[in-house]
């Protein structure tokens, strides 16, 4: 027996709930603002610089208080110490010392002459502040390019008005995920960027197909009022968005279980890019669409050819 997540011949009257969705994003992408002003991100060694050392405790589970009052006497500086995945490894992460490559070495190597031989160093990383800023730039610069790409896409694959329409769903999407990690303190490293970007592609494609569908019942259903082809095009593509949304997030839930600490925040913020999404593209790029005056087009029903995602 085949399992059905949604019935056929849905018909829920999504607009219906237009400016109450569209009003709660306001209302959280305003909030992710305020946070990222207040609070700030937690940015990773790959963008503030400095050492981060890696290690596990050989001998059982890590007395973490009594290891961060002997590493804060060595006088090297901002000392952060966190547990790390299980409860017998470590992160530690310092400021950039001054002076060369040497001196980042002799901190490095006093961190671990002062852990002892108990601790199995895994990692090290030493990033300067001259590469952090490049790396803040160019990731800065990653979002902002494929923000922009995805727009001339959609202008050219559409029209102007499904062009808006999907940026602002798409800045909603990464505006409040930055305000996630705003509010709960997850490090945002070159691996959150990376998630921002694969959200981005996610997103815009759950919308595209939404607008394909748009594009074809607004061709079909000629004597349809604007409304009507929306939550139509909408209930006949939330089989397939529910579908994928579910399995997708089957994979992030196996990841954020099992897949260790280093990998943890990257698997929660595509779960909530997922999530959050999947919410844009029914709610806020169609609500924001449905604002506009669409055009209808010429052709006849008999021309029509079946969307994108129909085709062999």
């Amino acid at each position: 027996m085949r399992l059905k997540i949604v019935p056929n011949n849905t018909s829920i009257d999504f607009l219906r709930f237009r400016s109450l969705a569209l009003a709660f994003s306001a209302l959280i992408v305003a909030g992710s603002i305020a946070l990222f002003a207040l609070l700030g991100l937690n940015l990773g060694i790959d963008f503030k610089g400095g050492i981060l050392i890696e290690a596990r405790h050989t001998a059982g589970p890590v007395d973490i208080a009594t290891v961060r009052g002997k590493l804060q006497q060595l006088d090297l500086g901002d000392i952060n110490l966190q547990g790390f995945g299980t409860q017998t490894d470590i992160l530690v992460r310092v400021q950039r010392q001054a002076g060369d490559e040497k001196d980042q070495i002799a901190a490095i190597e006093l961190i671990g002459k002062t852990l002892g031989s108990a601790f199995d160093i895994r990692r090290t990383e030493f990033v300067g502040p001259t590469v952090g800023a490049e790396l803040a730039e160019k990731g800065i610069l990653a979002v902002f390019c494929a923000i922009l790409a995805i727009m001339v896409y959609i202008w050219f694959r559409f029209e102007w008005q499904f062009s808006i329409a999907a940026i602002m769903a798409l800045t909603h999407d990464v505006l409040t995920t930055i305000g996630l990690f705003a509010l709960t303190n997850f490090e945002f490293n070159l691996a959150t960027v990376a998630a921002i970007l694969t959200i981005a592609g996610y997103s815009i494609n759950d919308t595209v197909v939404v607008f394909d569908r748009v594009r074809e019942n607004l061709r079909r259903y000629k004597s349809f009022e604007l409304s009507a082809i929306l939550n139509k095009s909408l209930n006949e593509t939330l089989s397939r968005t529910v579908m994928t949304s579910v399995t997708t997030l089957l994979a992030l839930i196996a990841i954020v279980l099992f897949g260790g600490a280093v990998l943890r925040d990257f698997a929660l913020a595509m779960i909530w890019g997922v999530i959050i999404g999947t919410y844009s593209s029914v709610f806020v790029a169609v609500g924001l669409l449905s604002r506009f005056d669409l055009k209808r087009s010429s052709l006849d029903d008999d021309t029509l050819e079946k969307p994108e995602y129909e085709r062999d």
